[in-house]
């Protein structure tokens, strides 16, 4: 019997190296993984979503209220600037001042909140903390919380915004 001593320590030879490369790629995969779901904030899952819920009933309140009013709104923009016009059926039940707020469906952290002032004529005016792009919610309401108006805005379609009151039902 002979003994072949030409050949190579198990570290030096390739096939070893394929063989442990993808169970090695899957652990820092895994590893990678990890690290993102500790670091990033996905922000879609309330704290108190059990008090939202009890709240829906008085948010429909405020819908059904802008319906009574007739109101109707356009939201425009340019740039940072946001205007918007509403109208109602009665041109003295609007206020000096409205919010709106602009919900991104996924990212929280990019929401804003937006004081707009009165211009006359239902015409209102603020701008923008950051620039938009893409789909958002946007809530128009007074500031008192009385009524509001709620819809779905692509922004980089060009066009204005038309939100409506929806009749109560």
């Amino acid at each position: 019997m002979s003994l072949n001593k030409d050949s190579n320590p198990w570290y030096r030879e390739r096939w070893p190296w394929i063989l442990m490369a993808g169970p090695g790629l899957v652990i820092v995969a895994a590893i990678i993984t990890i690290w993102l779901a500790v670091v990033s904030n996905d922000g879609l899952v309330t704290d108190d979503y059990y008090k939202q819920g009890l709240a829906v009933n008085q948010r429909l309140q405020r819908d059904h209220q802008a319906a009574s009013l007739g109101l109707t709104a356009d939201l425009m923009r340019s740039d940072l600037g946001v205007r918007v016009l509403i109208s109602a059926n009665a041109a003295g039940q609007l206020p000096d001042v409205i919010n709106i707020r602009l919900a991104h469906p996924t990212q929280a952290g990019s929401d804003q909140l937006i004081e707009m002032k009165s211009a006359g004529q239902g015409f209102y005016e603020g701008n923008l903390t950051a620039d938009i792009q893409g789909r958002w919610h946007v809530t128009i309401e007074d500031p008192n919380g009385n009524w509001r108006l709620q819809g779905d805005w692509r922004v980089d379609s060009g066009e204005p915004l038309r939100l409506q009151a929806k009749a109560a039902g």
